[in-house]
């Protein structure tokens, strides 16, 4: 069901960004906060707004469009990972790269903010990127940043970081994820602009929280799920409430900071030229809720997701428990518990009753499939060809004969020396590729795997890496409980 305007927002989002460059005199950096494209969190809890509208809307102007992707050069040396694509930031950078220019938009130029010539990665990276002749900026960190103003807005703060050479009237400045220094960035090029004479503003492009919708609206509490880990929370911005009377919602960070960006602001540009947080953002995505109910619903089943996440990831130990009870207020106040997500229940319940690892599916019909795991292949295995056979309206008979895949089970056994013989989801699948050659109904059952993307399931069990990642490649948005499959305690 729809809840979102896509082509309105579009619209509208082309026009406010417009509208701003034309207030600055003709330049505006642009802080793209959240995802560029791939914004899932945005498709889902609004449906109807595609993943990557953002491009497109950019793509619309891309000759006034300049961008320039920010990395941090600690999460260089962290290895920093971006959890919903399994790479990390440094790699991220480069897909992000050669993405927007398959896309047609000009990516002037890569900035490592927070540089030192002591990091070897970071220096190793900058090199990397130099070789395939992409322009690199450096910026250094600043001592007292960000609340010295009288020494970050002079030649020894802003002053040393390099100065990017741009020539679109607009800049967008863009990340892997938070805390790479965008904004930093885009003050920088203020300062250094304003001391060459050019005119330019800066603005904030980010879709969560809404500022036009309510405080605890679920649209607004899922962005707080999404970020528990961060601890951004939202909140009503007294800034906006104090110029103009009227209420908007902001988030944490904006609002403290807010005071030091308008000193920062007066000081680069001799006048502030926003009264509140809130005046800085460009978002229109408020306006262009169409059906209020689908988009409640959807971020209520957002919020269930993330606390499932967490609990997994806590698990794993790649997740501090307070996050997890942070998620645990947000499903307190939305009245909600874990089997309000369909799948949690059906998966639960055929676990139970098999005394076994289980996984359910929702099609996009409504039918819900089911998967056990067995001697042979693991819950996630079984569920994705049971899930095919249901789309392709095969009978209930065995598409890959078992003669078929004991040969894989000793190569795994005898060859690789693993210990878990069950074939993967991704294994599963070739041994179907495989037989589909010989088979019409495995050929007929493999061309329904396209169908499989953002439907929901979940598994009574931590999922294997393997199954993880080819979950996440078939677009399945899956959910996994708290508990690992083996009592052993290396488990891939």
């Amino acid at each position: 069901m729809k809840g979102f305007d896509n082509e309105k927002y579009i619209r509208l989002q082309s026009q406010n960004i417009a509208k701003r460059v034309q207030e600055f005199g003709g330049k505006l950096y642009l802080e793209f906060g959240g995802k560029l494209f791939d914004d899932y969190h945005a498709s889902r809890v609004l449906p109807g707004f595609k993943p990557d509208t953002k491009v497109e809307m950019l793509s619309k102007i891309k000759d006034e469009v300049e961008v320039v992707i920010v990395i941090n050069a600690v999460d260089i040396a962290n290895n920093k990972l971006r959890a919903d694509l399994g790479i990390t930031y440094d790699e991220d950078v480069l897909r992000l790269y050669d993405e927007l220019a398959t896309r047609g938009l000009f990516v002037g130029s890569i900035v490592i903010a927070q540089f030192s010539w002591e990091n070897v990665a970071a220096v190793n990276f900058k090199r990397r990127l130099e070789n395939y002749g992409v322009k690199v900026y450096c910026h250094y960190p600043i001592e007292g940043y960000p609340l010295n103003v009288a020494h970050i807005v002079s030649e020894e703060g802003f002053g040393k970081n390099d100065y990017i050479e741009t020539s679109r009237k607009i800049v967008v400045v863009t990340a892997p994820g938070p805390g790479s220094g965008k904004m930093a960035t885009c003050l920088s090029q203020l300062y250094h602009d304003s001391k060459r004479g050019i005119k330019c503003g800066y603005a904030k492009y980010e879709t969560f929280p809404v500022w036009n919708l309510p405080l605890n609206h679920p649209v607004n509490i899922a962005y707080e799920a999404a970020t528990a880990d961060l601890n951004d929370v939202n909140m009503i911005d007294p800034w906006h409430m104090q110029a103009y009377g009227k209420s908007a919602v902001n988030y944490n960070r904006d609002v403290e900071v807010f005071p030091v960006l308008n000193a920062i602001f007066t000081k680069v540009l001799g006048a502030s030229p926003y009264k509140s947080p809130t005046d800085m953002g460009v978002n229109m995505a408020g306006y262009c809720i169409c059906d209020d109910a689908v988009c409640c619903e959807a971020s209520k089943q957002e919020v269930i997701c993330r606390f499932l996440k967490a609990k997994t990831q806590a698990r794993k130990g790649k997740c501090d428990s307070s996050v997890v009870d942070k998620l645990d207020l947000i499903m307190s106040k939305l009245n909600l518990k874990e089997e309000d997500r369909l799948v949690v229940g059906y998966a639960r319940q055929y676990a139970k009753e098999n005394g076994c690892v289980a996984s359910s599916l929702i099609l996009p019909d409504g039918s819900v499939i089911v998967g056990k795991s067995s001697s042979l292949l693991s819950s996630t295995a079984a569920l994705v060809l049971n899930s095919l056979k249901k789309l392709a309206k095969l009978p209930d008979v065995n598409l890959i004969a078992p003669q078929a895949l004991e040969p894989i089970q000793k190569l795994k056994k005898n060859c690789l020396g693993e210990k878990n013989l069950q074939l993967h989801a991704d294994e599963a699948l070739i041994a179907l590729s495989v037989s589909a050659s010989v088979n019409p109904m495995a050929e007929l059952a493999l061309e329904q795997l396209g169908k499989l993307r953002d439907c929901q399931g979940h598994i009574t069990a931590i999922a294997s890496h393997a199954d993880e990642k080819t979950m996440r490649k078939l677009g399945v948005q899956y959910t996994c409980d708290a508990v690992y499959p083996t009592k052993r305690v290396y488990f891939d």
